[in-house]
């Protein structure tokens, strides 16, 4: 049979009473307006056709439809929009099937949802991730997976956005039968005789399991607005399953899209995409191979960096100069494996082969072999001095030397090397092997070829990678510090450390500077020998209060964990303060919400600045990268440069 061009990127074809809408857009099958308008035409030329009985609806290449183009956001739409398309679908007169493969996303899963029927391929992956846009998607998808699956799948899915596989799909009946081999085969055979189901029956309790999901599970949501659009649609959909769209998801899908929340996630979405566009090498060089990786440190950190490069599939060379660290640290990695296994991260086989990839080292030359070398160890510049020198005398020509200092100087670091071009820094965030965020800090003379490996290596552990430059704290940290500055000052001058932090958390950041120092532990840096209350934190170490690690700090800890204010801390603060000679300063005690956040975030914006303004960063996006994933500012709060280019 030949195919018929219904655009330039749709075709039809005719297989006996069915007809075969195929859709090529490559790579990713994204619904722009050419899929769309040769979809619809292939739609309508079928209903019209006294031969054609049956529809099919297949995608080419790898995937089915990734969903709408995002780059038509925000900007006249070519007709039919995705809403008509879908409409039309759903109206057809003769049994649609989708045939389904790949990642079928946002609007591609929408139309399969408007279908009369859907088969999909073993391994598909259906989701509706608008959410993370700040969206709802825009064509009935809530409504519709409501009425298939339940309120509760409803809200799993949808608040969620992640990928359903086909298997859990069928179990939830948002699909009708999933099948191996050629697909256009498996949806005609179907659409020969297409599955009936019973109506949806209504949800009275919908009110209820929504409010129950709101108030635990979606309680890290509170503030966004999609989310509340989306339960909107749920709880309508849940009460009243027969009610036709009346294009109520359309009208939240437009509120949301010239939201800032929106408009602030979709920045993000594209900051991150930017991360990947690497700086080419020179014609005829190749890619600095990373394959054997070398650990200096078993501690918390070393384990958690080399976890994360055994679950990747690398070679693990793990040194400690202790010999009991070095176990612990052997079984600290073990648990992070284990704790793989158990959220379905890794398969048993996978965390075999894992620890099958890690070899002790006890001694430091062992390391020879390495493609590249991570130091983590004690936050010391004479100590990591020492250990570079070390390792360049032990390390192969051309192996790269990493240091993961979260502050320190990369310059002063690489000057114990005779390679200063293959030092650089990998800035992990705690635990390693869970954050995503990896800061690869280019030293003055680090080499372009150098800084690309280490951000592909990034990219293969499934990191989110950013290139920043060389200054005191690079970029979060360095942003941190002024937040802890302004929030110690705001202390000093009478506010309560529970005021403060619940200003932040109120923002939308998970923890507030106070209850972040305590889970940090108060007691990192401090030296009992030369303590000499010269700081709050000085004073609550002298008292036996080191943080969420032994029950006592700016909050009080009880066995599981949960905090609350302390009467003791508030004591030594004030007794610090009057010993200061701050009690005629306490200014800020009555200070509200709002007037505390502000002193909080405007010299974090004023540092966001001068971070861009010294070219520390590539583009300011990275900055609202670096904050989200690795301090827990909130996504649709775009980050602190959008932020200060954006507030009212």
């Amino acid at each position: 049979m030949t195919r018929t061009p219904l655009s330039d990127t749709v075709t039809a074809e005719r297989i006996g009473r069915v007809l075969v809408i195929r859709i090529d857009n490559p790579p990713l099958n994204l619904l722009s307006a050419s899929v769309r308008q040769g979809m619809a035409r292939g739609l309508a030329e079928a209903v019209a056709a006294p031969g054609v009985a049956a529809i099919v609806m297949v995608c080419a290449g790898k995937t089915g439809w990734s969903g709408a183009d995002i780059r038509e956001f925000g900007g006249p739409i070519a007709r039919p929009d995705l809403p008509e398309l879908v409409a039309d679908i759903a109206a057809s007169p003769k049994p649609v099937i989708a045939a389904l493969h790949g990642r079928v996303l946002g609007g591609g899963f929408e139309i399969a949802l408007a279908a009369t029927a859907r088969i999909a391929a073993p391994g598909t992956r259906l989701g509706l991730p608008e959410i993370r846009l700040g969206l709802v998607p825009g064509c009935g998808g809530i409504e519709a997976v409501t009425r298939l699956a339940g309120t509760e799948a409803a809200l799993d899915i949808c608040l969620s956005g992640r990928e359903v596989p086909a298997e859990e799909a069928l179990r939830l009946g948002l699909i009708d039968a999933v099948a191996a081999g050629e697909m256009t085969e498996a949806a005609i055979r179907l659409a020969g005789a297409p599955p009936t189901r019973p109506p949806a029956r209504p949800d009275p309790d919908a009110p209820a399991r929504i409010a129950g999901w709101a108030a635990t599970t979606g309680a890290r949501l509170r503030g966004q607005a999609a989310p509340a659009e989306a339960l909107a649609l749920i709880e309508a959909a849940a009460l009243d399953p027969a009610a036709p769209l009346d294009g109520q998801s359309r009208a939240a899908f437009d509120r949301l899209e010239r939201g800032p929340q929106s408009a602030a996630l979709r920045h993000l979405f594209a900051a991150e995409r930017k991360l990947r566009d690497l700086p080419a090498l020179p014609e005829g060089a190749a890619d600095l191979p990373i394959e054997i990786v070398g650990i200096v440190g078993a501690g918390t950190m070393g384990s958690g960096i080399a976890t994360a490069m055994l679950a990747a599939g690398l070679t693990v060379l793990l040194h400690d100069a202790d010999a009991q660290r070095l176990a612990r640290g052997r079984d600290l990695i073990a648990g992070n494996l284990d704790g793989a296994v158990r959220r379905g991260k890794i398969s048993l086989a996978g965390r075999d082969a894992a620890l099958a990839r890690l070899q002790l080292a006890p001694a430091l030359a062992a390391l020879s072999a390495a493609d590249l070398l991570i130091e983590a160890v004690y936050e010391s510049m004479a100590v990591k001095k020492a250990v570079f020198s070390q390792l360049d005398a032990i390390a192969r020509p051309g192996a790269i030397l990493a240091t993961n200092t979260s502050f320190l100087n990369i310059d002063d670091i690489a000057a114990a090397t005779r390679r200063p071009a293959h030092v650089l820094g990998t800035h992990f965030f705690s635990p390693a092997h869970v954050m995503k965020l990896l800061e690869v800090v280019r030293a003055a003379e680090t080499a372009p070829a150098v800084i690309r490996a280490v951000m592909l290596l990034g990219q293969r552990i499934g990191k989110v990678a950013v290139c920043v430059g060389n200054c005191p704290g690079f970029v979060g940290n360095r942003i941190l510090l002024r937040r802890q500055q302004a929030a110690m000052g705001l202390l000093l001058q009478g506010a309560s450390p529970y005021d403060i932090d619940r200003a932040m958390e109120a923002f939308g950041l998970p923890m507030g500077p106070f209850r972040m120092a305590d889970l940090a532990g108060l007691d990192v840096g401090w030296d009992r020998d030369t303590s000499a209350g010269r700081s709050v934190e000085e004073v609550f170490c002298e008292a036996g209060r080191f943080g969420r690690k032994n029950g006592l700090g700016y909050y009080d800890y009880d066995a599981s964990g949960r905090a609350s204010s302390s009467e003791g801390a508030l004591a030594l603060i004030a007794g610090f303060r009057a010993k200061a000679g701050h009690d005629a300063e306490a200014s800020a005690a009555q200070l509200g919400p709002e007037a505390l956040l502000q002193r909080l975030l405007d010299p974090m914006l004023e540092e966001t600045g001068k971070i861009i303004a010294e070219g520390i960063v590539q583009r300011p996006s990275d900055i609202d990268v670096i904050w989200v994933h690795g301090y827990g500012w909130p996504a649709w709060r775009g980050g602190p440069s959008w932020y200060r280019d954006h507030r009212g």
